[in-house]
């Protein structure tokens, strides 16, 4: 790419070199640099990349964007680096990536899903609807990126705009036409999709998380707004959520909406839901679509009409509807079952929110007749307001909590298992069910694998999918899934 291409597309505040020189790779990490790169310095929460300039120098970048006003010394006219001052290298990144990979963007049908919890569900069952209509659909999101001709490890849910661009281009190399994307509050404030035009989006739900990051739910919903500011097609809205129902109110035009009610574009009808899944016939825009899936819970309804409306959105038959969604068996770590043949269930799930957690040991009750253990913790270095919230709903729904660490990352875990004490021990005396502390997470499932009978159920809840434990600076291995499969194995072996 010559650097003269992008200056094109975006406000150049100052610029000192020449413009007609390739540049072989964009990097915004200094260590990445190779002879012939452009560097873009980002300013971060613990790190500014600017400081990093006479590095990326040093290992041969050619080009360097950024914000600083461009200092006297390298304005020479002999000099072999050309310098681009912008106001905000951040929002100029994703227009310099996209420049870079040819704008791939401009191939692909973008299907956004935002909100607090179902997003990463929601978009498996669209990616799994267009797969079943002949589509060749990528996947972007929490459990992992699905780019058409591979599946790689998902580092953040939203990718940073470097690597976002990289993927679109990528599944545009494997014929990928359609993308189902879940897209973050992180990504939307910090402009990780500027640029991006989607065809349709998605508003889930939203209940208390990241508030560490936002600070309020106002200002969280209104990252999550950006999204709908950025699609050119239909926007699909949960109005049973109160921060959805306003959403559609405050959006004038192409919206649909869906809920539990009649009122909505997309409501359910002759809903039968048990530990088999769940049937119910959809009301549509299109028609009447009947819906046979496995997955189960009162919220996965939601998550699935969701899919259903994206489904009319991009044209997609009621027939094609139907089957692609019964095709999709379930997600990594969403309520996924570990059966070894024992009597009793064990449950792994994400849900690491209030609101999550509500939901699933809801789901878990209306489908269990013994008792239900819970071993769930909070993640450190994150919103500490919902640790005595979710102490209190695990005490209120369960019949043993067990607190656990979950991510302490930099924080005391016995300090994080304080504060989720809080809202157990508020509750009035003989209203909680019983509850006990083990720190060490794998003691932890042992304990209530150990404690289980024949019909309770087990949940360990916080981590799903994830294969890793953050302890201090430490990323060490650890998968729920994997650890409750070897104790069960133990205990059916006696």
């Amino acid at each position: 790419m010559k650097v003269s291409r992008w200056l094109e597309s975006f406000h150049v505040m100052e610029l000192s070199g020449k413009t007609d020189m390739e540049v072989g790779e964009v990097v915004s990490d200094s260590k990445k640099v190779s002879p012939g790169s452009l560097f873009i310095a980002l300013r971060g929460t613990r790190q500014d990349g600017h400081r990093f300039i006479p590095e990326a120098v040093d290992r041969g970048a050619v080009a360097v964007v950024l914000e600083e006003p461009i200092p006297g010394k390298c304005k020479r006219e002999d000099s072999p680096v050309t310098y681009i001052r912008v106001e905000d290298t951040r929002r100029a990144l994703p227009y310099l990536a996209s420049t870079f990979f040819e704008n791939p963007m401009e191939h692909l049908r973008l299907i956004g899903i935002t909100g607090t919890n179902g997003k990463t569900t929601t978009a498996f069952l669209v990616q799994s609807l267009l797969e079943n209509a002949g589509v060749k659909t990528g996947l972007l999101g929490t459990v992992a990126y699905h780019l058409g001709g591979r599946v790689v490890e998902a580092r953040h849910t939203t990718p940073g705009s470097l690597d976002l661009q990289r993927l679109f281009s990528e599944m545009r190399s494997f014929d990928v036409s359609h993308v189902a994307m879940e897209v973050s509050s992180h990504a939307l404030e910090q402009g990780r999709v500027e640029g991006c035009r989607f065809h349709t989006a998605v508003f889930t739900n939203l209940t208390q998380d990241h508030l560490d990051y936002h600070g309020t739910m106002e200002a969280y919903f209104a990252s999550k707004q950006k999204l709908f500011d950025l699609t050119e097609g239909t926007r699909i809205i949960n109005i049973d959520d109160p921060w959805g129902y306003t959403l559609k109110e405050r959006l004038s035009s192409r919206c649909w909406s869906f809920a539990m009610q009649e009122k909505a574009d997309f409501y359910p009808e002759k809903v039968v839901s048990g530990v088999d899944g769940i049937q119910m016939l959809v009301q549509t825009p299109a028609g009447e679509i009947e819906i046979i899936s496995p997955l189960v819970g009162k919220y996965n309804i939601y998550n699935l009409i969701a899919a259903v409306a994206v489904g009319v959105s991009v044209g997609l038959s009621k027939e094609v509807i139907s089957s692609g969604i019964a095709a999709m068996k379930g997600v990594p770590g969403r309520f996924e079952k570990i059966d070894l043949g024992q009597d009793f269930m064990v449950i792994v799930d994400y849900a690491h929110t209030p609101d999550a957690l509500s939901r699933l040991l809801e789901a878990v009750s209306a489908l269990s007749s013994g008792r239900i253990i819970t071993v769930f913790g909070c993640g450190g270095d994150r919103d500490r307001g919902k640790r005595a919230k979710m102490g209190e709903i695990s005490a209120r729904l369960s019949d043993k909590t067990i607190i656990t660490s979950d991510n302490p990352r930099t924080e005391s875990p016995s300090g994080i298992i304080q504060e989720i004490e809080v809202g157990i021990q508020a509750m009035q005396a003989g209203s909680a069910g019983d509850y006990e502390v083990i720190s060490d997470r794998k003691e932890a499932i042992a304990r209530g694998i150990g404690l289980a009978e024949e019909s309770d159920v087990v949940v360990i809840a916080g981590k799903g999918h994830e294969d890793y434990q953050l302890i201090g600076c430490e990323r060490l291995s650890f998968d729920d899934r994997e650890v409750a499969r070897d104790l069960l194995a133990k205990r059916i072996r006696g």
